[in-house]
């Protein structure tokens, strides 16, 4: 009997969802068709908060941050689920990480879980879908973190289109850099002797970069562009700067690259005779999948007809940093293309109707295995999940 009335409790949160699809596309839509840059999202963040309000959620705007939000409903007795939206845009190419899907799939899990809690007479927890701006390296999670949004949380989740499904993707730790140099101005015709070329060291520089990726290894990522080159060709430039950045599986890793490429900079600047200075910029930690939660939400999607792929990833985000201080997942879900991320093709397909039926079974799938962990005598479940966490922050488990 208890069984068959858990059954119905799963039931209301798939039918919820559905019952929803119409006004989940319409949220996605609106974000796709405004996009915003980091921490500048207030149509995105007056859209979301407009459409939890009229759930019946609890709702606190610019939630630690202007752009932040957090929306609950539920009892502080029993498990603490957050689910994640991120609807920040890429600039010039739009919703190019399809966040507007990443939002859409939240607030379809918030809806789903929400009406699952609604059924049962005794309290089984609370969920709250929390809106954190700037993933795309503004590091809004961090600020989250650091403002003690994440405590009293239990376990955290979101889902990501990619061009495939990955319950487990490989997100690697990212550090981001300026590298400045300062030379001397001088006329580059009538004195070239008298300048000190910071463009010729920020060449060099490069150089020194590319030449070393034949001896970085397979997993390791060095990307980067030249920020400012000079005033004029007739001035030789005193001032020249490149961002980079640099990515590896393990915080350990990120180190030993980061040691080879600051022997770069150094390099060119000695042979050129510049000064150079770096300057770190705020990065994000790998990811780290909890293994309890991902086998959950893998037999609840695969239910519905996923189809995992064994690998996939190697991108960056600060869902990372969330899932060093809170249990965490963040699989990827094929959404209708095999377009790269961060690409046009994939930001025309993250507003296209076929995007709509795999974000709405990713919604119920994480709604579901909230709902695994949150129901009444699975206590060894949640037990399960943090005994993974605790391990894996020890360093104990592979």
């Amino acid at each position: 009997m208890a069984s068959d009335l858990w059954s119905k409790t799963r039931e209301a949160a798939k039918t919820k969802i559905d019952d929803s699809a119409e006004a989940l596309n319409e949220l996605s839509q609106q974000i796709w068709s405004h996009p915003e840059l980091n921490f500048e999202e207030h149509k995105s963040h007056k859209f979301l908060t407009d459409f939890f309000e009229k759930e019946g959620f609890e709702v606190t705007r610019n939630y630690h941050l202007e752009t932040a939000f957090k929306a609950t409903y539920g009892s502080d007795a029993g498990v603490h689920v957050c689910v994640i939206c991120e609807y920040d845009a890429l600039p010039e190419i739009g919703h190019a990480c399809g966040h507007n899907l990443i939002a859409e799939c939240g607030a379809g899990a918030g809806l789903g879980i929400k009406a699952a809690l609604e059924r049962e007479e005794t309290p089984i927890g609370r969920v709250t879908v929390l809106g954190t701006p700037a993933e795309e390296a503004g590091g809004g999670k961090i600020d989250l973190i650091n403002a003690g949004a994440f405590e009293g949380i239990d376990i955290a989740m979101m889902a990501h289109p990619f061009p495939n499904n990955v319950s487990r993707p490989m997100i690697i730790a990212v550090a981001r850099m300026i590298i400045s140099y300062s030379g001397v101005a001088s006329h580059a015709s009538t004195c070239p002797w008298e300048g000190v070329n910071a463009l010729d060291a920020a060449v060099m520089c490069y150089n020194n970069i590319s030449v070393m990726r034949q001896q970085l290894k397979p997993e390791w990522r060095v990307h980067g562009i030249f920020s400012k080159g000079g005033a004029k060709p007739n001035i030789i430039p005193e001032e020249a700067e490149l961002t980079y950045y640099l990515r590896a599986p393990t915080q350990e890793e990120l180190s030993q690259l980061k040691k080879k490429i600051v022997g770069c900079t150094e390099g060119a600047a000695v042979a050129t005779g510049c000064k150079c200075s770096v300057t770190d910029l705020r990065g994000y930690a790998n990811l780290i999948t909890n293994p309890t939660m991902a086998s959950i939400y893998e037999k609840e999607a695969g239910d519905m007809g996923v189809v995992f792929d064994k690998e996939g990833g190697s991108g960056s985000t600060d869902m990372g940093d969330v899932s060093y201080v809170v249990p965490s997942i963040h699989p990827f879900y094929y959404m209708g293309t095999t377009a790269a991320n961060h690409s046009r093709p994939f930001t025309a397909a993250a507003g296209a109707p076929e995007a709509q039926a795999p974000t709405l079974i990713q919604a119920k799938s994480m709604a579901l295995t909230a709902l695994e962990i949150m129901k009444p005598g699975n206590e060894d479940v949640l037990a399960s999940v943090k005994k993974d966490f605790a391990c894996q922050m020890n360093g104990t488990m592979a």
